[in-house]
């Protein structure tokens, strides 16, 4: 490899892993924002946060990447037009079309690591999600409650105290819970009890020799309740929707089943590592630019670009999945008159027009 291609490389890639970081910062923002509003609701522990965080930041790589990937090429070449770089290297004979090693050797790692993502990494991902959130809603202990503390409940809906918890975190002894409604006080207390979970979504505490006191305060109607057996409804577990199991399963089996749900899923995570493929060769001639050219203009077109090509192929997806396209055409349709579109604009990216004969 010549000395000014690894640098070229060189320059691509710091230019790809820049505006990644920059990507994946932005997007936690609203990953955070979701999980924060499930674990207000009861719907997701607390101690859950970080993992679940970056659980479902692999499960958006294969969106985040190509637009990274495009976006930071297009900034690194079009800065090489802007210094007159381009015009030094086509003069020594290093045309765009001879720069094809350097931007496959940033192209070709970034679309792997999609693939890997979209293959394999994200529905596993996806699936240990699921298994930790429905593991954590059968134990106290994994929900962040410690024996002998008082812990406030999601939502500011009380507070809720044990003096012992068994080693599994669903049985428990010495229960006092705390919870306001309408401005009266709820107070119930129990020797013991467990965590039941009914169905896939609803949780009880079953409670064992209790009293239960309710009633507003400064009052005097008070009701007073002794129990040999009780259950206090808790707030539901998050509910795992079609989509969420559909993402789960892995590849091999999306392959053998004929559905056409999870025939849309497969081809749908065949085509984003395909997608940052054709953003990449794009770039090169989309990144062409005069010397005193507007330099961040290209992403407007970089942008426009990406959110037509992703909304195409979401497109493409709902249609696979509702049975509107054969599956056998899968997302093909899109796919070849792209690559053929890259492949010419990039083949085509600064060639002199033929002399015409007079």
């Amino acid at each position: 490899m010549l000395l000014l291609e690894r640098h070229l490389t060189r320059q691509f890639a710091t230019s790809v892993a820049a505006v990644t970081v920059v990507l994946l910062l932005v997007g936690l923002g609203g990953l955070f924002a979701d999980v924060a509003q499930k674990i207000a609701q009861g719907r997701v522990p607390a101690s859950l946060l970080l993992s679940q965080l970056g659980l479902r930041t692999v499960q958006y790589l294969p969106m985040i990447l190509p637009l990274a990937l495009f976006i930071g090429l297009l900034l690194a070449i079009s800065r090489q037009y802007a210094e007159s770089e381009m015009a030094v290297l086509a003069a020594i004979g290093l045309g765009p079309q001879k720069l094809w090693r350097p931007l496959l050797l940033v192209t070709a790692p970034v679309a792997f690591t999609v693939a890997l993502a979209s293959l394999w990494l994200g529905p596993a991902s996806a699936q240990l999600a699921q298994e930790m959130v429905k593991s954590a809603n059968r134990s106290f202990l994994v929900a962040g409650l410690d024996a002998g503390r008082f812990v406030e409940l999601p939502g500011r809906a009380g507070v809720l105290y044990v003096g012992e918890l068994s080693r599994d975190g669903t049985a428990f002894r010495q229960l006092f819970v705390q919870s306001e409604r309408d401005g009266r006080l709820d107070i119930i207390t129990a020797s013991a009890g467990e965590l039941l979970l009914e169905g896939e979504t609803q949780r009880y505490l079953r409670l064992h020799d209790g009293f239960r006191a309710e009633g507003a305060p400064g009052r005097s109607d008070f009701r007073i309740l002794r129990f040999a057996e009780n259950e206090l409804r808790v707030p539901d577990r998050e509910e795992t929707s079609g989509e969420q199991l559909l993402q789960a399963r892995s590849s091999v089996s999306l392959l053998g089943d004929a559905a056409l749900l999870a025939q849309a899923e497969l081809h749908w995570r065949l085509a984003t590592p395909l997608f940052a493929l054709m953003l990449g060769v794009i770039a090169m001639p989309l990144a062409r630019m005069e010397p005193r050219q507007a330099r961040y203009g290209r992403l407007l077109v970089a942008l426009l670009v990406y959110v037509v090509g992703m909304n195409l192929l979401l497109i493409g997806r709902s249609w696979l999945g509702d049975g509107s396209m054969p599956a056998m055409l899968g997302l093909w349709w899109l796919h070849l008159p792209a690559a053929a579109l890259a492949l010419s604009l990039f083949w085509r990216d600064g060639r002199l027009p033929r002399r015409r004969a007079a």
